[in-house]
């Protein structure tokens, strides 16, 4: 009897699970999710576009002194010192000149003399050629000696003007107006012309410039008299004006140059590193949604949808930025539908049931993207605002 009050319920559990209805399979495309997605296409970015690079001289001029052998005697001006142009710079020990100067003048004076003496003989044989008074012989031998001795004359009077600009150059001046940005010499040292090392090197008017290294791809947007946003190294931002464009690129690292003019001010140094943004750079180049763009350990990457909507991690290359969109440099090509929003959870091989929007324009305030709905009586599309 206890035994079948025991069966009893356990036979009732049994009929009750052989009524139950299996329950429905889920395939793998219902249970996809809705993602939105885009097409890659050309549009023209109008935005900040940042570059960096050494703050350097507009233009240097170096200072070396232009006479040999001579002490320097005096050094006027130190580092960061502001000159004039012609401005004395250092005065080199003029006693060895002065000396060479005195005996120049000696040796000059006395050749002038024997000049005058040689062409006093030759004028006094002027008409005797064929007299018979002299020979002709002595006569020719007279007005080559007045020839060479003119020529002596000549030549010491030529080593006399020598000397004098030598001594002109003992004081050592300024070639521009400018700042000092470096000074090698010291009292005591001897002069060498045409030296390996200038004795000063100077900032032509102050001016420094940013040489900003910009890609290939974006030289081109960039144009002279842009305006540009340089953060000197103390975090200052100072207004800059773009004064030249590099016109090649270089074979190595495939980088251009781009001179921003700064204002001279005496925070701004030859030699720190600045960042430059120019906020007007455009151009029409393959872009993205900002929106779409993902970074990871592996960089900057996007995911494509294939036509079987499944999606794919694709790396790109990023470039210039503005109005919510960003320049694919590398990357898949025009045309390509991308998953809109990069934040969504999405795996190598995930299936998705796609939902076309518009690509979204460049502009400060874009619009949202409207979802793209195809009917199934027409092939014409409806815009709904999401």
């Amino acid at each position: 009897m206890r035994r079948s009050l025991i069966l009893l319920p356990l036979l009732a559990m049994l009929a009750l699970a052989g009524c139950a209805k299996p329950r429905p399979k889920v395939t793998e495309a219902e249970n996809a999710r809705a993602v939105r997605v885009v097409r890659l296409q050309t549009q023209s970015i109008t935005g900040a576009l940042t570059a960096s690079g050494d703050l350097v001289s507009r233009e240097e001029a170096a200072v070396l002194p232009e006479v040999s052998g001579y002490r320097v005697a005096r050094v006027r001006v130190d580092v960061g010192d502001y000159v004039k142009k012609g401005q004395v710079l250092v005065d080199l020990d003029p006693a060895l000149a002065q000396a060479q100067l005195a005996q120049a003048e000696a040796v000059a004076s006395q050749a002038q003399v024997q000049a005058l003496q040689a062409a006093d003989q030759a004028a006094r044989v002027k008409d005797l050629d064929n007299a018979g008074v002299i020979s002709q012989e002595a006569i020719d031998q007279r007005r080559f000696q007045a020839r060479a001795a003119q020529a002596t004359a000549s030549a010491q009077a030529a080593a006399l003007k020598d000397i004098r600009t030598r001594i002109s150059k003992l004081s050592v001046t300024a070639p521009v107006s400018g700042l000092i940005l470096e000074r090698t010499v010291r009292p005591g040292d001897m002069s060498a012309a045409g030296g390996a090392t200038p004795w000063f090197r100077i900032a032509r008017d102050s001016e420094v410039e940013l040489a900003a290294q910009v890609s290939e791809d974006d030289l081109g947007s960039i144009h002279p008299g842009q305006h540009a946003q340089v953060t000197l190294p103390g975090g200052e931002v100072v207004t800059g004006v773009v004064r030249l464009v590099s016109p090649q690129i270089d074979p190595q690292s495939k980088l251009g140059s781009v001179r921003v003019h700064l204002p001279v001010r005496s925070d701004i140094r030859a030699g720190g590193f600045a960042n430059a943004v120019f906020g007007e750079a455009s151009a029409n180049v393959l872009s993205a949604p900002e929106t779409a763009v993902r970074y990871d350990a592996d960089g900057a990457s996007v995911m494509v949808v294939g036509a079987d909507n499944r999606v794919k991690k694709a790396l790109v290359r990023t470039g210039q930025r503005g109005g919510g969109l960003v320049q694919l440099i590398k990357g898949p090509p025009a045309g390509t539908r991308i998953v809109l929003n990069a934040a969504a959870f999405l795996l190598d091989g995930d299936l998705i049931r796609a939902q076309d929007v518009a690509m979204p324009q460049a502009g400060p305030a874009a619009a949202a993207p409207a979802v793209v709905a195809t009917t199934t009586t027409t092939t014409a599309t409806k815009s709904v605002r999401r």
